[in-house]
Parts: C-alpha cells; sequence; structure tokens
C-alpha cells in the first residue's frame, strides 16, 4: 500500500485538530453502470496530506471519490477511515464538493452558509459564516439572493461551505472550474490552510491547481506517482 505522507512545512503551526488520522483504500475497485472503471488500488492519506486524481475523462475520477464518500457501494475492496480511537465511519468527517455547488437560489449567499454549517450539525455561527465568506470574496455580497450571483461566485459560494463547517476530510472533484485566477489562489490558500491543520484532501482536477507537494494518482495508470 502506497502512503501518502504529510508535506513538510516551515513556520505554519496547525491551529486545528483533526479526529482523522488516515483515509485508506483497501484493494478498492469502483464500477459505474455495472462496469469496472478503477481497477483495484491501494493508497493511504494521512492527516496533513493530499492526493491528486489525474487521468481522462472517464477514466474514474469521480467514480472513485463518490466511493470514497461511501455514495457508490465498492466493486471490491473497501475504504478504511483511521481516528486516534480505532476504525471511524467516513460519515461526520467528510465534505464532498461535486460538479453541482450545491447552492439554494432563493437563499440569500450568507443563509446558504448558514444552512450548510446547520446541515453539518455545528448550529449557527455568524463569525464562522462570515469568515468563510470573506475567504472566498464574498462578503460584501453576504445578503444577495444566490441566484443573481454569476457562475463564479456560485462556485466560490459553493466552496464556503468547506470553511463553515470544519470538518477533517476533503473531497473535491474539479474544484476550480469557473474560477478566475485569483479565486483559484483563494482556493489554493484554503486547501493549505486545510492540510496545515492536519486535515486530509483529495482532489480531482485537470486544471493546474497548486496543493504543496501532493502526491499524484495516475488513475489511468492505477498507480500512485511521487
Amino acid at each position: 500500500m502506497k502512503t501518502i505522507e504529510p508535506m513538510a512545512r516551515s513556520g505554519i503551526s496547525p491551529t486545528r485538530a483533526t479526529a482523522v488520522s488516515a483515509v485508506a483504500a483497501e484493494g478498492l475497485a469502483c464500477q459505474r453502470g455495472g462496469h469496472i472503471v478503477v481497477p483495484p488500488l491501494s493508497f493511504e492519506v494521512r492527516a496533513g496530506s493530499a492526493l491528486i486524481l489525474r487521468g481522462p475523462n472517464g477514466a474514474g475520477k469521480t467514480t472513485l471519490l463518490r466511493t470514497i464518500a461511501g455514495f457508490l457501494p465498492p466493486a471490491a475492496g473497501r475504504v478504511r477511515v483511521s481516528s486516534p480511537k480505532g476504525d471511524a465511519s467516513v460519515e461526520g468527517h467528510l465534505h464532498y464538493i461535486g460538479h453541482t455547488n450545491g447552492i439554494k437560489p432563493r437563499l440569500s449567499v450568507i443563509e446558504n452558509v448558514s444552512f450548510w454549517q446547520r446541515y453539518y450539525g455545528g448550529g449557527g455561527d455568524p463569525e464562522a459564516a462570515e469568515a468563510a465568506l470573506d475567504a472566498f470574496d464574498l462578503l460584501d455580497l453576504a445578503d444577495y439572493r444566490a441566484a443573481h450571483l454569476s457562475q463564479g461566485q456560485t462556485r466560490r459560494l459553493g466552496l464556503a461551505r468547506l470553511l463553515a463547517a470544519r470538518r477533517a476530510i476533503w473531497l473535491l472533484d474539479e474544484p476550480s472550474v469557473s474560477l478566475d485566477a485569483a479565486s483559484t489562489r483563494r482556493l489554493e490558500t484554503a486547501i493549505a490552510d486545510h492540510l496545515a491543520s492536519g486535515g486530509i484532501a483529495i482532489v480531482s482536477t485537470h486544471l493546474d491547481l497548486s496543493v504543496g507537494e501532493a502526491a499524484i494518482l495516475e488513475l489511468s495508470r492505477a498507480q500512485v506517482l511521487q
């Protein structure tokens, strides 16, 4: 099994402990429409580490993320989540950002973030909601109805829940789609801060996205490259 270690950082002190110490795939095979699209593979991503998924369209990047998230049953093998207290369920520790943004257009920007806070069981935390919006340059639009946002603003609002409701595992499927260069840098900063605080990120992307010294899983070859 390939183990993905935390990247070395200088001058960064973790500010938030994580309840998850590692996410591992053990002989994990993924299927779509009754066909195997990801052959059995094994890897472990430890707290403070990131894994980038790459491969051509149809290689199974989204299917792998959805299988890790527990949305799809594996064709073989299993996903194991480790915590200091032993194995845990991925549920309760996970953020999944897919191709859709999960935005309610009739709600305001701040109401959308507050909804996700309540959905994830964290209650209402106005300061955290505002800080999340500020991190993605949306605070000035807090009272705007989400239906009036541009495509890029809507994507940033979808990403803001990563910071408004903290969870240890981030599964991000093409998160920088629709983002301009400045917004992409904000996303990269959010991911870097998450890793520095002991979080885990598994990211599918075909665009340039700087995630430090993250390992790369090339699905067309089903092996981890350094």
